[in-house]
């Protein structure tokens, strides 16, 4: 087995109602186990695919708070996760992580309201709503990252320019590097190209690994940029 603070997860199907929404989740219904080999693993496939679903399930399972936030953020403005963090079983690693953090693109807004609301003298809020929704967001991603930590991430690039999701890359490999595991939902071509991670695909009948080059992110961007000009014409001179 692996030194990972995740090892792998397994999924008690028995323990999932049989009229639930997540047996008709092509990825997820045929999905048992699945092994976390590396400090970096990143969910990748076309919304509505799965990979969010997962993603959550495993941060709550874990200890996590279903909005977003560190293991000691409590609070619910909207009860949106699924069943499935009932039915996974985490297998962890002997060592235990310092520190974790599982950031949520939707809920970020109310993560920040309460990283506000939970200040003190000794803990003064870092003001994440008085900057850019880009800006605090990479702040927010930076100011919990640290080494020997877990860290969840749903779709981190939802609010940062192509500049900042590169910082945000090198930030996530620098802190994989000091023992940290991080585990991300992405479509960003930017994000996937990180060396040394394993990518999941969710697109097809089940779970499978692939390639950087075999993403749809990477594919489709690659498409656009080499192929501009004739894509745009064909897309947008289309008859309805």
């Amino acid at each position: 087995m692996n030194d990972q603070f995740i090892q792998k997860i397994d999924i008690d199907w028995s323990k999932i109602s049989a009229n639930s929404y997540l047996k008709k989740i092509n990825s997820i219904k045929n999905m048992n186990t699945l092994v976390f080999n590396k400090p970096i693993t990143f969910f990748v496939g076309e919304n509505g695919s799965g990979k969010s679903t997962l993603l959550e399930a495993i941060a709550v399972e874990y200890g996590f708070n279903p909005e977003g936030g560190t293991k000691n953020y409590h609070f619910s403005t909207y009860d949106s996760h699924s069943e499935l963090c009932n039915a996974i079983r985490i297998t962890k690693g002997t060592c235990r992580p310092k520190c974790g953090y599982f950031l949520r693109a939707e809920s970020f807004y109310n993560v920040a309201t309460k990283e506000e609301e939970y200040a003190d003298i000794a803990h003064p809020s870092k003001k994440y709503h008085e900057k850019s929704h880009g800006e605090s967001f990479l702040t927010i991603a930076q100011n919990y990252m640290r080494a020997n930590g877990i860290y969840i991430f749903d779709e981190p690039e939802a609010a940062l320019s192509p500049q900042r999701q590169l910082t945000l890359l090198i930030d996530i490999h620098t802190c994989a590097q000091k023992g940290s595991q991080f585990i991300i939902a992405t479509h960003s071509p930017i994000l996937l190209g990180m060396p040394n991670a394993d990518i999941y695909s969710f697109n097809d009948e089940e779970i499978q690994l692939c390639r950087y080059e075999e993403t749809d992110s990477y594919i489709v961007t690659e498409m656009f940029i080499n192929n501009r000009d004739n894509l745009l014409h064909k897309l947008l001179n289309e008859k309805l």
